[in-house]
């Protein structure tokens, strides 16, 4: 039955809607769009934090100018500016934490956000978006790029007033003293700016190529890690390292290419700026012993300070020029997720909140990215409420993709796919999969405890629920002998259990669900002989009444499935029952011979079946 909208699951307000096709800069800027306020009372802050830096020259000046021409009141005129620059020196504490403490909550705000959101959007996109981007890719661009971002504000908002107002507080105290000299700020903007755009270019490419490496590296780590038991099993750990280092090495080569690069800029930098600190010098120094500008010692000392707080400044804001390149290159990447559009659109979509279990499969197809070949061709099926489908057929035979379809983490290119008449391409996905659940033939457990995992995804459970589904799932025996019991932890994937413990886990979790439509693909697999024939005795009391779709390779645990379905290349070969199929000779009745050792390999290979990998 089809309602309101599904709202559950409701997504926040994404950042891509806002950022798709914009320039890196102007995205950036639309991170901090719903924080202005704050901002603008952080930089104001910061301004009056650090005004004894541009105070205190023009003190010092003052009293150089006092001792260098006797005042008759000295003592009183050295107090005066004893006690303002106190005043300007003793506000910097409590300024400076109040600045900290705004811009931090925005800081950490936004921060926090780019990750929900970025974890939102990653939560959206499509299962083949997620099967064809490494784990290590995308978790570098929730973790390091945001971080990278992050830093780039907190430079700009320390560097950026700094910068701005050394130079307007120069200029207005040197068109007051000794406006002759301003050509000497002037000319420092345009070098500066010069010298950027020379490397400009390069910058941003060797930063693309580092972080792309850097990518690569996070992803073949994660990858290595997950395969260290196959890898130590089958003694090729020196190649499985061979191909880290690889990657490693590249890291290593693109970063130093990087770090050259930052090393010419930043020296370049500092030897201009300091030739140009000694011409001021030399140059105020000159000017005031010609009588050309009328100034005293104290101005001189006033207009040297200023000039060389100017090129530091300068200098220091063009050493983190890299740094604002690297940052805008994590916008960039971060704009990688959030403005994919690979998603599964179930947006503006009627929800279901009530399932029977009737499918119709209307000539679906499915083929996969750079595969012109169908891995699903034309599968055409009417399935009743409570029936129970078997899918079989070799390896490639395109079972799994058709229980991707089932499930909607993909959806057909061709035909459709209804569910109580409803066209799955039309109804919010979520909603119909409150009604599922899915045992898989790989099981995935998390870092907790054994009811964490086995709750996980259902609510309000009750202890006599729990224990009916342990009982069911054959866990009983289990649970009762671990030393905390239900809430004994389990690592990650489930690295002290067994797996048949941790398939038997999974399908706890399933029956915890009290589904509509069950999914067991392999669901038996890992299973010895004996908890495969009390798990098999759960499942079909678990069946009963609902919609069933079974892939399996033990042809054993589907003889009493209402319907078995064989697929050979994306199509369905033949359709019906055990004794139906078994009567016909064909490919099924070549398989259960074969499993059954009546026939060999070869000779299933010569009655025409397909033995592939």
């Amino acid at each position: 039955m089809i309602k309101g909208k599904y709202n559950s699951l409701k997504m926040p307000e994404l950042i891509h809607l806002e950022y798709r096709n914009k320039k890196a800069v102007e995205s950036y800027l639309r991170f901090y769009h719903n924080h202005t306020k704050k901002l603008l009372l952080a930089l104001f802050l910061f301004v009056v934090k650090a005004s004894p830096i541009w105070v205190t020259p023009i003190i010092t000046a003052n009293i150089i100018n006092i001792l260098t021409n006797p005042d008759p009141d000295i003592i009183g005129a050295l107090l005066t500016q004893f006690i303002i620059g106190s005043v300007f020196v003793l506000q910097n504490i409590p300024t400076h934490m109040w600045y900290i403490r705004v811009f931090s909550l925005v800081s950490r705000e936004v921060e926090r956000n780019l990750r929900s959101q970025l974890c939102t959007r990653l939560q959206h996109l499509s299962i083949p978006y997620h099967t064809n981007n490494k784990m290590g890719v995308l978790q570098i661009k929730v973790l390091r790029d945001v971080e990278n971002v992050e830093s780039m504000t907190r430079m700009l908002v320390d560097s950026m007033p700094m910068i701005i107002i050394s130079f307007a507080t120069a200029i207005v105290v040197t068109s007051i003293r000794a406006p002759q000299f301003l050509w000497f700020y002037l000319v420092t903007v345009p070098v500066a700016i010069l010298i950027y755009q020379l490397v400009r270019k390069r910058m941003s490419e060797y930063n693309t190529d580092f972080r792309l490496s850097m990518e690569e590296m996070s992803g073949k780590i994660i990858e290595m890690l997950k395969l260290i038991p196959i890898t130590r099993a089958h003694n090729v750990e020196h190649d499985e390292l061979e191909k880290v280092n690889q990657k490693l090495e590249k890291v290593k080569t693109t970063g130093l290419r990087l770090d050259f690069l930052n090393s010419v800029y930043g020296s370049v930098n500092w030897v201009v700026f300091m030739m140009f600190n000694l011409i001021a010098l030399f140059t105020a120094v000159l000017l005031c012993h010609k009588k050309i500008i009328h100034a005293g010692v104290g101005d001189v000392v006033l207009l040297t300070t200023y000039f060389n707080s100017i090129t530091g400044s300068v200098m220091g804001l063009m050493n983190t020029l890299p740094m604002i390149t690297k940052g805008l290159e994590s916008v960039k990447s971060i704009g990688e997720v959030l403005e994919c559009p690979d998603m599964e659109m179930n947006s503006n979509k009627p929800d279901i909140d009530e399932i029977n279990g009737n499918f119709v499969f209307d000539k679906a197809c499915y083929s996969y990215e750079n595969n012109d070949k169908y891995a699903v061709k034309d599968f055409s099926l009417n399935v009743q409420e409570g029936e129970t489908i078997a899918l079989v057929g070799p390896s490639g035979s395109g079972k799994s993709t058709l229980m991707q379809l089932l499930i909607g983490f993909i959806r057909p290119q061709k035909g459709t796919i209804y569910i109580d008449g409803n066209n799955m391409n039309e109804i919010d996905l979520r909603s119909y999969r409150r009604f599922i659940s899915v045992v898989s033939q790989e099981t995935i457990l998390f870092d907790g405890s054994i009811r964490e995992n086995i709750t996980y995804g259902s609510k309000n459970v009750t202890e006599a629920q729990l224990w009916e589904v342990i009982r069911s799932a054959n866990l009983t025996e289990f649970v009762n002998a671990l030393p905390e019991g239900l809430d004994t932890p389990v690592k990650e994937n489930g690295a002290r259990l067994s797996g048949g413990q941790r398939q038997r886990m999974a399908i706890a979790r399933a029956l915890l669900r009290n589904p509509r439509i069950l999914i067991l693909d392999e669901a038996t697999s890992a299973l010895d002989v004996e908890s495969e024939a009390l798990i098999q005795e759960a499942l079909d009391r678990l069946i009963k009444g609902r919609t069933t779709f079974v892939v399996a390779h033990r042809l054993s645990t589907i003889r009493n499935a209402d319907r078995i379905v064989v697929l050979d290349q994306g199509e369905v070969a033949e359709l019906g029952t055990h004794e139906e199929l078994m009567e016909k000779q064909g490919i099924y009745y070549r398989m259960v011979m074969l499993q059954s050792h009546e026939i060999s390999a070869s000779e299933a290979v010569n009655m025409g079946l397909r033995m592939e990998n």
